[in-house]
């Protein structure tokens, strides 16, 4: 199948081309090469928007009204994608937010029904905690948080279908822990922790890859003590940013990008269920939260998520960065790609990888998705249309 995409922007790996022809075959991008002469299957016209690589989300806790907490099971999972994927993201990992035992196990057995299912676009698990520092719980409850002990170790690192991604505190975790975690294959990530400086290059070195949510529910950056945040900026790991003009001050997005540039640097949601809808409150695990200007706050003030998808948080970065929509996209799409190992598979408008594509209007605003090659979204300006 043919896709010819004119009168717009289409960010390829190497540069920004007007027009293309892409050919698709089953699920993948089998060629990418100017407008040929010959009739095409279908055509999108950009009305001067951008084709970008689909977006990939590490943290979704929930979409569409759903709350991967509350229904650990396929189609709770397939209603959160496909929330998502209206807003360009064309993978994610369901987000377990700080949990009991038995909850971490039907969860990682749900996404693995999943995608033995084929659910578009699950690519894995992350679970959250509970295997945090209290003192940065954010909105995880205080009762739920404890150590990683043997059962639930050999319980993550037993094979699964998708990746499986971690969040814990690494000063409350041994540091065989971590290696052995990752020696598995489970991708480990440091957030809502406490940890110094030292404490954390520790944990990077026995294979720690990762910070989530960087800035936030962490050890702060200070001359004397630079905590998470400095571990986090002076190492080649991993960070997710959520911008969403709530968790972050505008510079602190700067900084980050400064520090580390885009290639280490992912934009993740963190998003609740509201996203995809139009309801202004939910229940997490007993507390009401409401959706305030666009934040999810409890009575409190707690942040507790957002209502944030991949294509504000793109939209965002590029307005308090200054950043190209391309590099932007690198950070939406490319680089948590490679975070989860899955780069050579997705992530990035070239032959070999998936058909996995977003359009965007000239706002950056979605106008259509596409996963594998087939079009779940479509919306004006983007226009597909059958050739004649």
């Amino acid at each position: 199948m043919i896709v010819r995409i004119v009168n717009g922007r289409i960010a390829t790996p190497k540069q920004v081309v007007e027009s293309a022809d892409i050919t698709v075959a089953g699920d993948r991008i089998a060629a990418i090469g100017p407008v040929a002469s010959g009739r095409a299957d279908s055509i999108i016209d950009l009305d001067g928007g951008w084709l970008l690589p689909g977006f990939i989300d590490c943290q979704v806790n929930g979409g569409g009204g759903v709350l991967f907490n509350d229904h650990a099971d396929p189609q709770a999972i397939a209603a959160i994608g496909a929330a998502h994927a209206g807003f360009g993201t064309t993978g994610f990992l369901p987000t377990l937010i700080s949990d009991t035992a038995p909850q971490i196990a039907a969860a990682l057995d749900a996404v693995d029904a999943a995608i033995e299912q084929g659910v578009p676009g699950v690519l894995g698990i992350h679970i959250e905690g509970p295997f945090i520092n209290a003192v940065k719980r954010g909105i995880h409850e205080a009762h739920r948080i404890r150590k990683l002990d043997s059962e639930t170790l050999a319980l993550l690192t037993a094979p699964r279908r998708g990746r499986v991604m971690l969040t814990l505190a690494p000063e409350q975790c041994a540091i065989e822990d971590i290696a052995t975690l990752t020696r598995h294959g489970v991708i480990v990530s440091a957030g809502h922790s406490d940890a110094t400086y030292d404490e954390a290059k520790r944990a990077i070195g026995a294979g720690l890859s990762g910070v989530t949510h960087l800035f936030n529910a962490m050890s702060p950056l200070h001359h004397r003590a630079p905590g998470l945040v400095g571990a986090a900026l002076d190492s080649n790991i991993w960070c997710g940013l959520i911008v969403d003009d709530a968790h972050l001050h505008p510079a602190a997005v700067r900084i980050a990008v400064k520090a580390k540039g885009v290639d280490r640097l992912m934009l993740v949601t963190d998003a609740m269920p509201t996203v995809g809808t139009d309801a202004s409150e939910f229940m997490l695990q007993g507390k009401r939260i409401i959706v305030r200007n666009g934040v999810c706050v409890f009575s409190d003030g707690t942040l507790a998520g957002t209502h944030l998808d991949m294509a504000s948080a793109l939209r965002n970065t590029v307005e308090v960065t200054g950043l190209s929509v391309p590099d932007a996209a690198t950070m939406a799409s490319t680089t948590p790609a490679h975070f989860l190992s899955l780069g050579d598979q997705r992530g990035a408008l070239a032959t070999g990888l998936r058909a996995d594509w977003i359009c965007l209007d000239r706002d950056l605003r979605p106008a259509g998705t596409w996963i594998g090659g087939i079009p779940l979204a479509i919306d004006a300006p983007a226009r597909l249309r059958a050739s004649q």
